[in-house]
């Protein structure tokens, strides 16, 4: 079932985030002021809508109860930034996202209601779009030439299996190099421990069966 998101915010990070999303099969809603900048935006997306994000009416008409998740990309807007996670709270949004450009900023949008904070030194468009889209994937790293490593949840049929069992070099060409229990540290995976459903695995896999997930 394709994800909605909704993209508030169209500056470099936000257009690139709008643009992976959509490219990668999501329902994607891009928002922002600049009326010229939507109109050029609007066949990168499934909906380009022009509003003013400061104001709570044109905010509370984007509709984004009907999303599954919201992201704030006015990482330099504090004021926008804020009536757009309060409202998309209110309206019951499941995830909302926001962009920060300080730890005072990241602060009180926690307590306005934002589920995750974004790095904009961290995280690009493009890494932000497959975490979004993917059920398992929690981060994930580029290690070059086609690899990369990912911090994911365990896959439900991994779920009460052992590496041994699973087999999973040879049948999904990925290695688990470490594991980490909640609330633990990350260790070595012993191959006759069957895989917990609250543990996070560190992968490594190419970059062919990564999109596969997603």
């Amino acid at each position: 079932m394709k994800k909605s998101v909704a993209v508030l915010g169209l500056g470099k990070y936000g257009k690139s985030l709008a643009e992976n999303l959509y490219n990668l099969g999501a329902d994607v809603l891009a928002v922002d002021q600049d009326e010229a900048l939507i109109n050029d935006f609007s066949e990168r997306c499934t909906a380009a809508v022009c509003a003013n994000l400061t104001n709570e009416d044109e905010v509370a008409l984007l509709g984004l109860k009907n999303m599954d998740i919201v992201v704030t990309a006015m990482g330099s807007n504090l004021a926008a930034s804020i009536m757009s996670v309060a409202v998309a709270k209110e309206q019951g949004v499941p995830v909302v996202i926001a962009k920060t450009s300080s730890e005072r900023m990241s602060s009180i949008l926690r307590k306005v209601g934002a589920d995750k904070i974004l790095n904009p030194e961290g995280e690009g468009g493009a890494r932000s779009a497959r975490i979004l889209l993917s059920s398992s994937f929690k981060d994930f790293f580029e290690l070059g030439e086609g690899l990369y490593m990912i911090e994911m949840s365990p896959k439900k049929e991994w779920i009460g299996k052992n590496l041994a069992q699973l087999q999973l070099r040879k049948s999904m060409n990925l290695n688990i190099a470490a594991v980490r229990e909640k609330g633990g540290k990350w260790h070595h995976i012993d191959p006759r421990t069957p895989l917990a459903a609250d543990s996070t695995l560190l992968v490594i896999m190419e970059k062919k069966t990564m999109e596969q997930w997603t």
